[in-house]
């Protein structure tokens, strides 16, 4: 395909492993004894101009000091510009939401996601095996198919990467115009299935 697209995604996630590197999340997580899972596009490999990194972090409970106190060690290892948490506890998700954005050695600004989820709550472990299910379906063909789309979707435009990863590998759907249509005929409602 035009364009190389591979190669474009493939520079972004070296950018964002160095940011993960950076921040320090995995061993600061972990030396809590939390188990810090990678999700997403980065996850999945097709990892484009909407530059985010997706982190869920299993603890057995949920600390408002502990998770408060990693995030704020996080934050003083990045560039951070804004740092937001939701407090999703008592729903049922049981989660803390971490929502920070920071700018990256060329400027560029990142948003990373840190969900830290109650371990056997009704989430755990389910967008991992949603990225594994993914992962042993998705084709080299499709994969730069939906690296294409990726880049091709204008700003102003939001797609969940759900809907790319459904309209190519089960729908094989190939252009942009194709996928407006497709995104008509399957809504998005927030968490899709696989």
């Amino acid at each position: 395909m035009e364009n190389n697209y591979i190669e474009k995604s493939q520079e972004i996630q070296k950018r964002a492993w160095e940011i993960v590197r950076k921040s320090r999340l995995v061993p600061l997580w972990e030396g809590i004894g939390a188990k810090v899972s990678l999700v997403g596009s980065l996850k999945i490999g097709v990892l484009a101009k909407h530059l985010d990194i997706d982190f869920h972090i299993y603890t057995k409970e949920l600390k408002l000091g502990e998770s408060f106190d990693i995030m704020a060690q996080i934050s003083e290892n990045l560039s951070i510009k804004t740092c937001q948490f939701i407090n999703s506890a008592e729903t049922q998700e049981q989660c803390f939401e971490w929502h920070l954005t920071c700018a990256d050695a060329q400027q560029e600004i990142w948003q990373i996601d840190i969900i830290q989820i109650k371990e056997g709550s009704k989430y755990d472990g389910y967008f991992e095996n949603i990225c594994s299910q993914i992962k042993k379906e998705i084709s080299d063909e499709q994969k730069e198919t939906i690296l294409k789309l990726k880049f091709e979707t204008p700003e102003n435009i939001k797609i969940s990467g759900m809907e790319y990863y459904k309209a190519v590998i089960q729908d094989n759907i190939k252009t942009f115009e194709e996928l407006q249509e497709w995104r008509k005929k399957h809504p998005y409602t927030g968490i899709i299935a696989w």
